[in-house]
């Protein structure tokens, strides 16, 4: 097992226990590229020097520096700096660089998806933590909420949404703050209102309901690294390269929506032949219930409930 990203302690009121994260994901993506100069075709690399010299020392402009000599520092005026050590930031005073404190339990449908950002498998520290662990997990599972906190590692503290997970352990999701969300009305404010017609709607329903299916994240591959890969090993063969033979899909305006809907279903599903001869009302009713075609919130409910998972 990899070592943890981050070991400490979850705190709820008077109960605590010593968990240990892991990164959820890893890049997976076989093609890697470094630079290479076109006019000699060996690598480029990357060195830190200095952008200015000292007056005193005109002469280091441009002169290599060692990574032991490089710190950080904040301009807190033009061309003036304060330098932070490491050992300084190690040393900051946020509580939560050792103890997640649970400050509020919300609903699951309640985690809009744009907040969550990354995601960690969190598992008890050891035999002692578990039954603490087993308690809480079991809870979140059954009342089927989210518990939030704060965490600081990587630079900065985070909001925390700690929740179950299949099995016997729990996932924890990094959040986005508020401030960094662009606001979505500035977006959405130029697009145009329409009456939406009760027959196309029906349409789209029944093509939502012909292609819902259970997720699964095993049927989604990468076809770009697919393609990159292809013409890495063209181009090693001495192959012809393989080039993009289809045509960016017109931008001109849909002229009859109901047509595509009724094309994307099959004209029998689309209309059965008894409600074709009894006029415009050709497409059945949708069944009630339908949760795939339902309000924001229900949507938001499933789609955290599949993130939590």
């Amino acid at each position: 097992m990899p070592r943890p990203y981050w070991t400490g302690q979850i705190q709820i009121s008077l109960v605590s226990f010593t968990v240990k994260l892991f990164v959820a994901t890893e890049a997976k993506g076989e093609v890697r590229f470094h630079q290479i100069s076109r006019r000699t075709g060996e690598r480029v690399r990357h060195q830190k020097v200095l952008s200015s010299a000292l007056d005193q020392s005109p002469d280091e402009a441009g002169s290599p520096v060692e990574k032991n000599d490089i710190v950080k520092g904040y301009e807190y005026t033009k061309g003036q700096y304060v330098t932070i050590e490491p050992e300084e930031i190690e040393n900051l005073r946020v509580p939560s660089k050792h103890t997640v404190e649970i400050t509020q339990f919300v609903d699951l449908g309640d985690l809009a998806p744009e907040y969550l950002e990354k995601p960690y498998f969190v598992v008890p520290e050891n035999d002692f933590q578990a039954e603490a662990f087993a308690v809480v997990r079991r809870a979140l599972e059954k009342t089927q909420k989210a518990a939030l906190g704060k965490i600081a590692f990587g630079g900065r503290e985070h909001v925390l949404a700690l929740t179950a997970a299949p099995g016997e352990g729990m996932m924890a999701y990094t959040m986005r703050y508020q401030e960094e969300l662009r606001d979505a009305a500035e977006y959405f404010r130029e697009i145009k209102k329409v009456a939406i017609n009760e027959d196309s709607l029906e349409l789209a329903e029944t093509l939502i309901r012909k292609k819902a299916a259970k997720f699964d994240p095993t049927k989604f591959t990468d076809g770009y690294e697919a393609a990159l890969k292809e013409l890495v090993e063209a181009k090693v063969r001495k192959a012809p390269v393989p080039k993009d033979e289809v045509q960016a899909p017109s931008r001109g305006n849909v002229v009859n929506l109901m047509d595509a809907l009724r094309k994307s279903l099959g004209d029998k599903e689309a209309a059965p032949p008894e409600a074709k001869k009894k006029g415009p009302k050709s497409v059945p009713a949708p069944k009630k219930g339908i949760e795939l075609v339902g309000g924001a919130s229900q949507a938001g409910k499933h789609g955290a409930k599949r993130k939590s998972a």
